[in-house]
């Protein structure tokens, strides 16, 4: 139990230490996964009606960065490598969305 104690302070000790509240990180990170969800459907659903994907595009983005951005814009001597983990979770989370949508397009039946 002390163990979990320790580690859960110093959780919240990083945010004094990089100006970033961990919690609002935390409740940014998980709110965004729904809405994430819910922006690659509507564009699922756009691409599919032959609507235009740029909104739902947009809004998945957006969430799909969103606590990074809170994390860039409010830290405080975040250290280097931070930006450098950053940048990569970034690029292969979106390597890897960008992969799953394709599959997903692929199995749309062409309609001629």
């Amino acid at each position: 139990m002390e163990l979990i104690e320790t580690t859960y302070n110093w959780f919240l000790s990083l945010g004094d230490q990089y100006g970033v509240d961990p919690i609002i990180f935390g409740v940014i990170y998980v709110g965004a996964i729904p809405l994430f969800t819910i922006s690659v459907a509507w564009l699922m659903k756009n691409y599919r009606q032959k609507k235009s994907i740029v909104m739902p595009v947009m809004s998945a983005s957006i969430c799909f960065v969103s606590a990074y951005l809170y994390l860039i814009i409010a830290g405080e001597n975040v250290p280097w490598w931070v930006y450098g983990f950053l940048i990569t979770m970034l690029l292969y989370g979106g390597w890897s969305t960008i992969k799953k949508v394709k599959k997903q397009v692929s199995k749309v039946p062409n309609e001629i």
